[in-house]
């Protein structure tokens, strides 16, 4: 008797602070596999936050998921909270804002896309991965909601304008929101819910139509 394959599961991760979004590696270092849950065969991270960044993480056994997330024809938005330092001037912002130019790998510059960009105040307790690096040095808060994700973006247009990124936390992507999970914790989704929260429809017909059953 042929064996019926395990359905696809879906999770996400609040990722700590200097982890690597991988679980197998040579001398790599601290990896998801130091996480206390037991994540089925298979499991892999999705759009990977380098191991200084932290919040929220993908982690899925379904292999499909990159492409139809990564390749749809909307792009997705993604919100960041960063720690910055304190001389950030509303000049600043609006360069933020508006498209700062970049170094990507090739040695190729880029002009960033427009992007949404306001200072706020510290995060409140929800966001309880938040605890300056460094208290005692003035900085501020910025929120960042982008639809693109070139290799460290944020951190190289915080650098555009001369400052340091400190802190870099993904909150959410799309509806899929980190909220009030702690550092190290994880949240199952049905798979409905998981892709109705990235607002991927009719995510099977695509499956099909990109023949990747």
């Amino acid at each position: 008797m042929q064996e019926t394959e395990a359905p696809n599961r879906y999770f996400i991760v609040n990722k700590p602070y200097n982890m690597v979004s991988q679980f197998v590696g040579h001398d790599i270092g601290n990896m998801l596999g130091k996480i206390n849950f037991d994540f089925p065969e298979g499991t892999h991270a999705i759009g990977r936050l380098d191991n200084l960044s932290e919040g929220l993480l993908i982690l899925t056994t379904n292999k499909k998921v990159t492409k139809l997330l990564f390749q749809s024809k909307v792009p997705h938005r993604r919100t960041y909270i960063i720690q910055v330092d304190a001389c950030l001037t509303t000049e600043n912002i609006e360069s933020l804002r508006t498209g700062v130019n970049i170094l990507l790998r090739g040695n190729s510059w880029w002009i960033t896309s427009p992007c949404e960009v306001e200072l706020i105040e510290k995060p409140d307790e929800i966001y309880n991965i938040v605890n300056t690096l460094h208290p005692r040095h003035p900085h501020k808060w910025l929120k960042m909601t982008l639809t693109e994700g070139k290799y460290h973006q944020i951190r190289k247009m915080i650098i555009a304008v001369n400052n340091k990124c400190k802190r870099l936390i993904r909150t959410s992507i799309e509806d899929l929101e980190l909220g009030d999970l702690p550092v190290g914790e994880v949240r199952e989704y049905t798979e409905q819910d998981f892709f109705e929260k990235l607002k991927i429809e009719n995510y099977s017909s695509q499956i099909q139509k990109n023949h990747l059953l």
